[in-house]
This record gives C-alpha cells, sequence and structure tokens, in this order.
C-alpha cells in the first residue's frame, strides 16, 4: 500500500511538472545553453530578467547584451555586479550575458569553428525573442562590452545596423593591430606578419565607415590608466573626424573589475534613455 502511495505521489508530481508551460520554465532569470548550427555546439549565456518583468505579462522588454573579455565567460558579468537583476529593474531592461570564449567575437578566419559573429547575430537573438518577451527590434536592442567584449560589442554593432540601435564598449579593445602576440588573437587572425590586410579588417576602428551619423547611439569610455587608454582616445578623435555623434568619457582607472563595476551603470543609464528616446521621440533629439 506504501509503494502504491508513493507511486501516486511521484505520479502527480511528474504529471504536475509535465504540465507547468514550457515559457513559464524559460522565463527564468539564470543560464541557458542555445544551440549553434554555425558551431555545431551548445554555447551558455546568462540571461537577468527584471523584476517587474513578472507583474506585467504584456509588458515588452528592451534587451542589452554585455559580453565578456578575454578569459572571461557568460559568469563574468554576473561576478562582476552580483545585483545584475538590480541593475536589469532599475534601467528597465533584460540583461543577457552571451559567451564568446577567446573569439573577440569574430567568425574566426583560422578557427573555423569558432563563428561567434554569426552566432550572436543569428542565433541568439533570435533564441532570446523567441523565449522572452522582447522588444525585438533594433530601438529595443543595445550591446556593451569590457575590453575584448568592448571591441566585440562596437564590432557587431558597426556590423549588423539593422540588429542595434545602441552600443558601448568599457575599456575596449578598439584596436588590435599595436598587440599582434597578445590574447590569442593571432591564432584568430594568423600572424600579422603574414596577414596584414586581415588585422586591418577585423580592427573594429577600421569599421567606422559602416556608421551613418545619428544612426547609432554609441557610448565610450576607458580609465586613463589602462593600457588600452590610447587606443580609445585615437577612436575618439576618428568618430570626431568623421562627424559621428557619441558619448566619451574618461576618467581614472584600470583595467579591471572596479573600473567596469562603475563602467556599466553609466552606460546602462545611457542605454535607458536610448530606449525612452526611441519610445518617445520627442522626449529626447540625440537619436
Amino acid at each position: 500500500m506504501k509503494k502504491y502511495a508513493i507511486r501516486c505521489v511521484l505520479a502527480f508530481v511528474f504529471a504536475a511538472a509535465v504540465c507547468v508551460p514550457a515559457f513559464v520554465r524559460a522565463e527564468n532569470s539564470g543560464a541557458l545553453r542555445v544551440h549553434s548550427e554555425a558551431m555545431n555546439s551548445d554555447i551558455p549565456a546568462k540571461v537577468f530578467l527584471p523584476k517587474s518583468y513578472f507583474k506585467d505579462e504584456s509588458a515588452r522588454w528592451p534587451v542589452v547584451y554585455l559580453l565578456h573579455g578575454y578569459g572571461g565567460n557568460f559568469e563574468t558579468w554576473g561576478k562582476i555586479r552580483p545585483d545584475m537583476e538590480d541593475l536589469a529593474e532599475r534601467y528597465g531592461a533584460i540583461i543577457v550575458c552571451p559567451d564568446g570564449a577567446t573569439s573577440w567575437y569574430w567568425d574566426c578566419p583560422e578557427r573555423p569553428n569558432f563563428k561567434y559573429e554569426t552566432h550572436i547575430t543569428k542565433e541568439l537573438i533570435p533564441a532570446i525573442d523567441s523565449k522572452y518577451r522582447t522588444i525585438a527590434s533594433r530601438e529595443g536592442r543595445a550591446i556593451s562590452g569590457l575590453s575584448m567584449g568592448g571591441h566585440g560589442a562596437l564590432w557587431l554593432a558597426f556590423r549588423h545596423p539593422d540588429l542595434f540601435g545602441a552600443c558601448g564598449s568599457q575599456s575596449g579593445g578598439v584596436d588590435i593591430r599595436p598587440f599582434p602576440d597578445k590574447w590569442e588573437m593571432k591564432r584568430n587572425l594568423g600572424e600579422l606578419s603574414k596577414n596584414p590586410s586581415r588585422w586591418e579588417e577585423h580592427a573594429v576602428i577600421n569599421q567606422l565607415w559602416r556608421v551613418k551619423p545619428n544612426s547609432l547611439y554609441i557610448t565610450i569610455e576607458c580609465g586613463t590608466d589602462d593600457f588600452f587608454y590610447e587606443i580609445n582616445e585615437e577612436l575618439h578623435r576618428k568618430l570626431l573626424y568623421m562627424n559621428i555623434p557619441h558619448d566619451y568619457a574618461t576618467r581614472p582607472g584600470k583595467h579591471n573589475s572596479e573600473y567596469w563595476k562603475n563602467s556599466v551603470e553609466y552606460q546602462l543609464l545611457g542605454f535607458k534613455r536610448f530606449f525612452d528616446s526611441a519610445k518617445n521621440p520627442k522626449a529626447s533629439n540625440k537619436n
């Protein structure tokens, strides 16, 4: 009798679990894996939902994609800011942290199994838009990142203006050419001396020709004690020369989590203003 009762309880629990709608299980903060046809692998990501997401089932939310740096992964931003869900609530957006391995967010010419540009733009974004109540347009989508991820965020936004309306870089490696032996870049692109044109093409500072002035909200910042400071200064000067509006900020700081802990809030604030102005264009004349 006891065994029968236990079987009945287990059957009831199983049935209840099966009956839970799939979207309820999907729509929770936490890790998920998105299958990549391009890389024949399941790639992880972390999603942080605003607490208000669960209060109004008809509301749709903008999305901010935050990219990690070299040596990090999809968990990096959650470690830098353990209050990431609070930030999502404060700045009114779903925050998604993709995994980019050591790819610099390229489809790497020397590594056919590293197609992270394709993964994020053609696989991850559609998956997020299908699983969550997003504003599935460039007006509701922004991307930023730190270090390697700062380069990646600008790279993806400049090359996919149909997907992103706003982008940012925090301590970004925005010009790869001065660092030919660093951070596995030659493993991704080949030796600089043997592939100079490839390195020129894959430096995001050389992608500005793709940006139509006033078509994209851009925010860039870098600490004055950062080894990437000078290349960020050069990117700022080049943006000014090309008459591309952007926000640019520098302040004392190194290439570390203490700097990014603060910089991410400035960028999220800028994105919130962009999202708000996209909903109400008369509220701002910046974009």
